[in-house]
C-alpha cells in the first residue's frame, strides 16, 4: 500500500514560535510510529525561512533543528499543479516532492489565523484542521466574540478600541471603556495573538492604559472584557459537520490568570479531569462548545476555553483555538486521551477529517 506523504509544519514568525516546537516534536514522534504515513518536518525560523528538516525531533524543542546541516530550503508551491514542495538545486534547477497533505501545527500568528491555510487552499492541498475563514475568525478575538454574541452564546461583556484611536484620543478610549464595562477588574487583550500574549489585566483607569499599550504592541486592536471570577475550563472538539465534544477539563493556573508563563513555562499549573462542575454543567458546556465550533465554522478540531462563574455558576465562553497545543501539558491531547483516543488514534481522526473534507469539496 502507498504511504500517504505527510508534511508538518511548525515554528513560524510568530510570538509562539517555541510552542509550535514542541506540539510538533509530540506530532511527530506520534506519526513516526504509524507505517502509513511518509512523513516530511518542515520549519518555518524566526525571520521566516523556511526549511526541511532532516534531523533528530529531540532537537525541536530546544531550536537547534535550525542549524542541522542537512536542511534544505523548502518552498510550497501555491502552483496546483504541483502540490508540494519546491527544492532548490545547486544548478539553477529544483527539485519536486510531491504532498498529499499538510498537517500544520502553527500557533499564533502566520499559522493560526488563517494565512498558511490560504496558502494550502491556493495550493489544492488538504490540510489538518480549520479552513482560511474560520481560522481568522477565531484568531479574532472581537470578531469571535462578535459572531457567538449573534448565535446567543453567553460569554464576558466586552468592548474594543484601535491603537490608533487610542493614540489620538486616549482619555476618550478610556471613557468609552468605562462606560461600557463600568466596575473593574478588566482584560485587556490583543485581538490578535495567541496564549495569552500581551494580555494584562486592569484595577483601575492607570493599569488600562498601561494595558491597552501593552496589546497594542501585538496587534492593533485591542479587546476589553469584563473580569470574571471562576473555573477556567475547556473542552476539546474533534470533527467536520458530526461533532466529538470531550469532557471538560479544568485548569487551575500558576499565575493570576492562564498567561502564557502558566501554560508553557511554569509547569505549576495543574489540569484536572473531568473539571470540578456537576453533571448539568459539564452538558451545558459541551452544548456551548459544539454550538461556538458550528457557528465559527470549525473543522477539524479547536478547543472552545469557557469561565464558569463562581456567584451564579453561568457559562460563559472565552475562546476558541484552532490549533491547541499538542505539548507534554496541553489540555487537548489529555482530554481526547480521557475520551478513549489516543495519541495515534487522534492523528489518525483528524488526518481522516482533513481528507474527507477535501473530497467532498472537489
Amino acid at each position: 500500500m502507498q504511504k500517504i506523504r505527510i508534511a508538518v509544519f511548525f515554528g513560524g514568525v510568530s510570538s509562539e514560535h517555541e510552542v509550535s516546537c514542541m506540539s510538533a516534536a509530540y506530532i511527530l514522534r506520534t506519526l513516526s510510529h504509524m507505517e502509513k504515513y511518509d512523513v516530511l518536518p518542515v520549519g518555518i525560523t524566526k525571520d521566516g525561512r523556511w526549511l526541511l528538516y532532516r534531523g533528530p525531533v529531540d532537537a525541536l524543542p530546544n531550536g537547534s533543528w535550525q542549524n542541522h546541516e542537512q536542511n534544505q530550503t523548502a518552498i510550497l508551491s501555491p502552483d496546483r499543479s504541483h502540490r508540494g514542495l519546491l527544492l532548490p538545486c545547486e544548478n539553477g534547477h529544483w527539485d519536486f516532492l510531491p504532498i498529499d497533505l499538510a498537517f500544520p501545527v502553527l500557533h499564533g500568528k502566520n499559522g493560526e489565523d488563517g494565512t498558511i491555510q490560504g496558502l494550502f487552499q491556493l495550493a489544492d492541498l488538504p490540510f489538518v484542521g480549520c479552513d482560511t475563514a474560520s481560522s481568522a475568525a477565531c484568531m479574532d478575538k472581537v470578531m469571535t466574540n462578535v459572531m457567538l454574541q449573534h448565535a446567543g452564546i453567553p460569554q464576558a461583556r466586552f468592548t474594543w478600541i484601535y491603537d490608533w484611536e487610542f493614540t489620538r484620543h486616549p482619555e476618550d478610549c478610556l471613557d468609552r471603556i468605562e462606560a461600557a464595562l463600568p466596575a473593574h477588574p478588566y482584560f485587556v487583550k490583543p485581538a490578535n495573538a495567541g496564549s495569552s500574549v500581551g494580555v494584562s489585566r486592569a484595577d483601575n483607569r492607570e493599569q488600562l492604559r498601561r494595558g491597552i499599550r501593552t496589546a497594542a504592541k501585538e496587534d492593533g486592536k485591542i479587546l476589553v472584557e469584563e473580569g470574571i471570577d471562576g473555573q477556567e475550563v475547556e473542552c476539546a472538539v474533534l470533527g467536520n459537520e458530526d461533532t466529538l465534544a470531550s469532557l471538560p477539563g479544568e485548569i487551575a493556573p500558576s499565575n493570576e490568570f492562564y498567561d502564557y508563563d502558566a501554560k508553557y513555562l511554569s509547569g505549576a499549573s495543574k489540569l484536572f479531569i473531568p473539571a470540578h462542575i456537576d453533571d448539568a454543567t459539564s452538558s451545558l458546556l459541551r452544548e456551548y462548545a459544539q454550538k461556538a465550533y458550528h457557528a465559527m465554522g470549525c473543522t477539524g478540531l479547536a478547543r472552545v476555553d469557557f469561565f464558569v462563574r463562581k456567584s451564579d455558576g453561568a457559562v460563559l465562553l472565552n475562546e476558541l483555538n484552532t490549533l491547541p497545543g499538542f505539548t507534554a501539558i496541553s489540555m487537548y491531547p489529555k482530554l481526547m486521551e480521557a475520551c478513549g483516543i489516543g495519541g495515534e488514534a487522534l492523528m489518525e481522526r483528524l488526518i481522516a477529517l482533513a481528507l474527507d473534507r477535501r473530497n467532498r469539496h472537489e
